[in-house]
This record gives C-alpha cells, sequence and structure tokens, in this order.
C-alpha cells in the first residue's frame, strides 16, 4: 500500500510517520510530500531513506490514503487533488472541518461518520478539542451534557516548528527570529491563540465550540473555551467545567471514564504533560463534584498534541478507513 504525507518536514508530519511505523501500519511505500524549500531532503521510515517532492499533479495517483498536515490553504488546494487521483484524504488543518460534506472524526467518539464521505475527505479535529471530546462523550452517555466552561493551557508545539523555535531562544536569552506568538512566552502565558475577533473570542476559542458540537452531534451544546498559549513544549492541558443534565456522583463518573476507549484515569498523582509527552492516550485527573451544583464536574485533561491530538487521531483514522474498506469488500 502507498501512502501519502503532505507537510511530512513539519513537527506533525514528521510524528505521522512515526505512528505509521510504530502502529506497523499496512504501508510498504511512502510519498512524503512538502513544500518546494524542503523538497529534495530525505526522511528515515522503516530503514529507508525517502527523498522529499514538491506535491503536483499526479503525486497522490495510486496511493490509497493521504495525510496531509500542510495549513488550511494547501489542504484546499490539494485536498480535492488527491480525493480526485483515487486517495481517501485525512486532514488535519482547519480547512474542512465545519464543512458538512466532511466527517469530522475522532475514531473513540463519532467513528461511524466515517461511513459518509461524499468528498472524499476526512478532517482531523483541532488539538485541544480532540482531548476535551473524549471525556465529554463518555459523561454524556452516562448523565446528558448541558453546558461545558474550559480552560486550555496549549503547549508551543501546537505552533509548529516555530513555536518551539521561539521558546528555546527565550530560554537561552536571545529573541526569536520568528516567532508565531503575539508577546514573549517563556516565563509567561498569552490568552491569545489564533485571530482575535471584534466580539473578543480567538480563533481557536471558536474552533473549540464549533468542532465539540459537531463531533459529538449536539450543536445546541453551550461551550466555550479561554485559550492560552503555555510555555509548555509538547503535551496541551484543560481544566473543563461540566455541567450535566442530571446529577453523577464522583465514582460513577470515573467509572464512565474508564469504560471510554482512549482514556486513562489518573487515580493520585495528576497527569502533567511532561509526563504524558509520547503517550496516545487521553489522561483524566482532578475530578471532582462541584461544591453547590451535584450536577457540575470538574476535571482535568492532558494529552500529547502532537500524537492524539494531531498525528495518532490521523494514523487512527487511517485504521478506520482500512478496515471499512475491507468489510464492504468481503
Amino acid at each position: 500500500m502507498r501512502v501519502a504525507i503532505l507537510g511530512a518536514t513539519g513537527v506533525v508530519g514528521r510524528t505521522m510517520l512515526e505512528v505509521l511505523e510504530e502502529r506497523a501500519f499496512p504501508a510498504d511505500e511512502i510519498v512524503p510530500l512538502a513544500s518546494a524549500r524542503s523538497a529534495g531532503s530525505v526522511l528515515r521510515w522503516r530503514g529507508r531513506d525517502w527523498s522529499v517532492i514538491e506535491p503536483g499533479p499526479g503525486a497522490f495517483r495510486g496511493c490509497e490514503i493521504a495525510l496531509f498536515s500542510a495549513g488550511a490553504v494547501r489542504s484546499r488546494e490539494w485536498g480535492p487533488r488527491a480525493a480526485g487521483e483515487g486517495a481517501a484524504v485525512v486532514d488535519n488543518s482547519s480547512a474542512w472541518r465545519m464543512d458538512p460534506a466532511v466527517p469530522l472524526v475522532v475514531p473513540e467518539v463519532n467513528g461511524a461518520a466515517l461511513a459518509d464521505r461524499p468528498r472524499g475527505i476526512v478532517a482531523n479535529p483541532n488539538c485541544a478539542t480532540i482531548q476535551l471530546v473524549l471525556p465529554l462523550a463518555a459523561l454524556h452517555r452516562a448523565a446528558g451534557l448541558a453546558r461545558v466552561v474550559v480552560t486550555t493551557f496549549q503547549s508551543v508545539s501546537g505552533a509548529g516548528h516555530k513555536g518551539v523555535a521561539a521558546l528555546e531562544a527565550e530560554l537561552a536569552g536571545g529573541a526569536p527570529v520568528d516567532t508565531p506568538f503575539v508577546g514573549p512566552i517563556a516565563g509567561n502565558v498569552i490568552p491569545w491563540i489564533g485571530p482575535r475577533g471584534g466580539d473578543g473570542w480567538n480563533e481557536e476559542e471558536l474552533k473549540v465550540r464549533e468542532e465539540t458540537r459537531k463531533i459529538l452531534g449536539l450543536p445546541e451544546l453551550r461551550v466555550a473555551a479561554t485559550c492560552v498559549r503555555v510555555p509548555v513544549r509538547v503535551g496541551h492541558s484543560i481544566a473543563a467545567t461540566v455541567e450535566l443534565e442530571r446529577p453523577l456522583a464522583v465514582p460513577d463518573a470515573l467509572s464512565a471514564l474508564r469504560d471510554w476507549p482512549g482514556i486513562v484515569v489518573h487515580d493520585t498523582a495528576d497527569p502533567l504533560p511532561r509526563d504524558v509527552a509520547g503517550t496516545d492516550a487521553v489522561h483524566i485527573g482532578h475530578l471532582r463534584q462541584d461544591e453547590d451544583d451535584p450536577r457540575v464536574l470538574h476535571l482535568w485533561i492532558v494529552a500529547d498534541n502532537l500524537r492524539k491530538g494531531a498525528a495518532t487521531n490521523a494514523v487512527q483514522i487511517a485504521e478506520r478507513l482500512l478496515e471499512q474498506a475491507a468489510g464492504s469488500s468481503v
């Protein structure tokens, strides 16, 4: 099987290659694609060197799967072309997420949505949204959801190579050459991710709201997010306040979370981003019932944003697509 990776030299693209190898994805050939400045470079995968090429007509021909992580502009340009050349496209950008003809998928939550792909494209959700919807889905099944309020603490790797380089330059006492942040990030927190609209909401905050509703199939769910960039290299954290439709005792909530695939519950020490980096689960800790309202739970959610928040979720989608294709051919 042939698999294309658009944005193969980026932080997420390289992680996709790692995850494909770790999970023994049934591919015997990859087509690493990137911009002209990266074309000609070499990536090591499964013991072989693979030359990076610039995308062009026919680049996706013969590829069963195409994993994209090259930004919304390139995804809009190449997504339909790749699908037209026969590849099932899994796109990590924001380009297609809210398109009603494109499923937005976290396999443990709404994998069944993959059955309907009229554009031949599947959207991978926002990194913070992915780790949020797993516990929300578990709690919704147990007691129904009424309102969700979250504050995210998002690592610099969520801004790609430039984000990591900016933090490292500042920690070394210098100034970053090209920072993606609106202010210094070392020793700081920045409540500004993505453009800010005239109504005061940042783009990232609206993504969390809209994508959570779509994935859960709850278009009227009340969701509000405050998204904050923090000086952590890898790993996003979320402080979530979840109002349920009916009271749910902490032991019952813990049971619901433990039973949900892809979640690891921490009973004693709370999960921390530096400890969960390199893992593929969503980690839950510090769960407690509100002192004033038994329908409200507060919890702490941590995940590796490069893996489950991006690359691993995309590969899991690709695995489901192959299972779907195999099932339909029986």
